[in-house]
């Protein structure tokens, strides 16, 4: 999290992480995609040459908080080949929360395994504490065959303290349902350290309903969550 007081601007960094392939391009492509013109940054990207890191700033500084505090959230994704494992490491300094994107295939077990581990390793060198830093996990992927069934997944929620969203990101099913999970732990994280209701005003229902105002949440769980966008805005 970066307050700048003087600016009054308060910056929220998420970073998407996963083996290559995962689908953790498609997740920030469809975030960008459904997200007005007006409020989101260039979708940039860093390439290598056998792979690619992707990053845009959502820039929601249509709203301030009580206390007159705009509000900014980086979106990132790592490269997944094992290769650039520095890159990765670099990506992840100063993030408040992670999207880990699992590939849903049984096959992918053993690869979504290790790269959970090099996240953990990577946040302990950037002195992100895994028990302190949210991390969700979407099991993308959901409708190739050979994936792990909604009970199995739910099995292995159980056996940890992480959310899990299912998604089929290439259709852009549960993206902005990870993106919304994310947020709203990475604010609850920050809330706990740093008391932004009291700090800046800014509420967890301020903080989720003004970032998603901007966004076509239409056929998404969202829907049920977020209040009904005004006549007129824009997609």
């Amino acid at each position: 999290m970066q307050l700048n007081h003087a600016q009054r601007e308060l910056t929220v960094k998420i970073v998407y992480y996963g083996p290559g392939l995962s689908g953790k391009t498609t997740n920030l492509q469809m975030v960008h995609q459904r997200t007005s013109p007006e409020v989101r940054g260039r979708l940039l990207t860093v390439e290598t040459h056998d792979d690619r890191t992707l990053f845009f700033d959502l820039l929601p500084v249509f709203f301030s908080t009580a206390n007159g505090f705009k509000v900014k959230v980086k979106l990132f994704t790592v490269p997944g080949q094992v290769i650039h494992n520095a890159t990765r490491r670099i990506v992840l300094q100063g993030a408040d929360a992670v999207a880990f994107i699992a590939d849903s295939r049984r096959a992918a077990g053993q690869e979504n395994n290790a790269y959970w581990k090099n996240l953990v390793e990577n946040m302990k060198e950037n002195n992100l504490d895994p028990a302190q830093v949210p991390i969700i996990i979407q099991y993308n992927k959901r409708d190739l065959p050979d994936t792990k069934t909604d009970a199995e997944i739910e099995e292995t929620r159980k056996k940890g303290k992480e959310p899990v969203v299912g998604a089929i990101a290439i259709r852009g099913i549960g993206v902005l349902e990870t993106l919304y999970t994310v947020l709203q732990s990475a604010y609850r994280s920050l809330e706990a350290r740093a008391h932004l209701a009291k700090t800046i005003g800014l509420t967890e229902k301020e903080f989720l309903s003004q970032v998603f105002a901007n966004m076509d949440i239409t056929g998404t769980e969202l829907e049920k969550l977020l209040p009904p966008r005004p006549a007129g805005a824009r997609t």
